[in-house]
This record gives C-alpha cells, structure tokens and sequence, in this order.
C-alpha cells in the first residue's frame, strides 16, 4: 500500500510497468473467473478489475479495460457495462462478496463495445445505464453492432447472452450524482480519444476514473476520427487541473498524473511532432509509417497500433 500526498492510500501498484511486471506477463491471472484479473481496492470503497492491456481475444474473454465500481452507503456505481453479458455479470459477482448495496447506477465511459456491450446484463437487472450522448450515438450506430460480432467472433461461447441494449439515460456537459455520503461528477471535458469520453470524479478522495482519455502501460490507439490536438488541449485545460492523485486509466495499472501524462500526452506531442517534420520534408503517407517511435516501444500493443497511428496523424495534420 502507497500513502499518496493529503493522506489517501493507494492500494495497488502505481505502475505495475515500474517494476518490469506487466499486465500481461501472465496469460490470465483469475482462471476461476470469466474476469482477466479480481477487482482490487483502488481507494477505500473504490474498486476496478483491471483488464489485459492487449487486443480482446479468447483467453482474455474480452475484457482488456478497466472494470470499475464505487460502494457508497446507498448503493454502488458502476463504470463500464463489459465487453458481454458474462463479464458484467462476474463483475456483479465480485461486487456482491464485497457489499450487500445494490448497484444503483452503470457510467458508460465511451461507446465501444467493451464499454457498453455488457449492458444487456445491466438492463436486464434494471439498473439505470448513464453515458454521454455522443458515446450513445457512436455505440448504436457503429460501435455496437462491429462491436457485437467482433465478440461473437473471439469471444465464442463467452458472447451468449449479449444484445445491443442502448444507455436509459445520457447527459451533454456533466452529471452530479449524490450516493449516499460519496458525490460523483460524471464529466465530459472535452474532445479526446473517441466521442463521448467520459470521466468519473470523486472530488473528496481526488480519484480520477479516467477512461481512454489517459494511458500509461499500452500505447493509444488513434482513430480516423480523433483530434489529437483537441486530445493533448482536453487533458492539459480540463483533466489536470481537477488534482487527481489516484488515476484509474482506461487500460491498465491505476497510477498517477505524471504516469498518465507521459504515456498520453507526451507519446501524442512526439507523434506529431515526427510527422510534422515529414511533412516539412515533403515526406508522404508511405513514409510517415516509419516515423521513429521507438521511444514507446516499451508499451503494450506497439507492435499493433504504432505504425498505424502514425499513418492517422499524417492523415489528420496533411491540412492542418
């Protein structure tokens, strides 16, 4: 356990990548359960089941993000329906051997399949589902139903029972939500990784639910639709100035903002900074694939999202 500053206690590894152990050096750490990893206590009553940091695939049953939920005295909130109907339902199995309190509440934090595909379970136990409206947009009109037969692909048995089942309730700018004695500020802060990403504050314990607008142990993925300018603005005038001490990323290990920072922020500023100077040079797409990015080799899924990246952001600053 690590005491961070103003006294709130760590109670997991601030990077696991810190000391050479990496999410996936061991293939699944949970065989008993459909979950990749047991949720573990982020903050006191805080807690996430903290995924594979690499691409969804059988053995991993999907669930390669972070699982989280927060156990008030009325009730639990939780953040992130699952990638299927069976991983929202072992989270629910873990939530119940830690509290009687029902779960009142799922956050969606984006409109991918691994957000929101498990809320058919959710629904199903009517539990109110909140996301942003563009993270719902996204999910009915393209990202569930890719989604869904991606799963049902790698997945196999482990999709049954999944549907695309939508959010009940959404929201444009933020959330106020009173649970008991715990206040969670669900925010949009702006444009970042995918439409509708959405972070969940808990101003009293200075814990960041971040989502997919920081990462630290597997490099971001870049979409043909992110604005990585709009992305480095968003963390710099809107994530960090809230003062989060404890930040649950998207993927991988909780840690904190200068982990996040330098695994979002500065990886997005070097990118861009590479295929400005190809464009200077009169470089083309071709050649924008072998920027040098060798600087982030050390993390999880390089080998996947690199090269790729770097062709998007040549895409994205071509006119900029």
């Amino acid at each position: 356990m690590t005491m961070k500053p103003g006294g709130i206690a760590l109670f997991f590894p601030v990077c696991m990548a810190a000391s050479g152990v990496l999410a996936d050096d061991i293939a699944d750490k949970y065989p008993e359960s459909v979950l990749y990893d047991k949720p573990v206590e982020v903050a006191p009553g805080i807690y996430s089941a903290i995924g594979a940091t690499q691409p969804p695939t059988y053995e991993n049953a999907g669930h390669n993000n972070n699982l989280s939920f927060i156990v008030t005295s009325d009730g639990v909130a939780v953040i992130n329906g699952g990638a299927s109907w069976k991983l929202a339902e072992a989270l629910h199995d873990e939530i119940r051997q830690v509290t009687d309190q029902p779960v009142k509440l799922v956050i969606n934090e984006n409109g991918q399949g691994h957000a929101m595909l498990g809320n058919s379970y959710w629904a199903a136990q009517d539990v109110p589902i909140l996301a942003h409206e563009d993270a719902a947009r996204a999910f009915l009109d393209t990202e569930g139903p890719a989604g869904l037969e991606a799963l049902k692909s790698y997945a196999r048995e482990n999709a049954e029972g999944t549907t695309i089942v939508e959010p009940t309730e959404t929201f444009t700018d933020r959330e106020d939500i009173q649970m008991g004695d715990t206040r969670i500020e669900v925010l949009y802060l702006g444009p970042a990784h995918s439409p509708g990403d959405t972070q969940v504050w808990l101003p009293a314990q200075k814990v960041l639910i971040a989502g997919d607008i920081a990462f630290s142990e597997r490099m971001p993925p870049i979409f043909q639709d992110t604005c990585t300018s709009c992305w480095i603005e968003t963390f710099e005038t809107g994530l960090e100035p809230l003062g989060a001490e404890i930040i649950v990323p998207g993927h991988g290990a909780p840690t904190d903002l200068e982990t996040v920072r330098q695994g979002t922020v500065d990886y997005l500023k070097d990118l861009r900074e590479k295929i400005a100077e190809h464009l200077d040079e009169g470089g083309d797409l071709a050649g924008a694939y072998y920027v040098d990015q060798s600087r982030w080799e050390y993390m999880d899924t390089f080998e996947e999202l690199a090269t790729r990246n770097a062709g998007v952001v040549f895409s994205e600053m071509e006119f900029e």
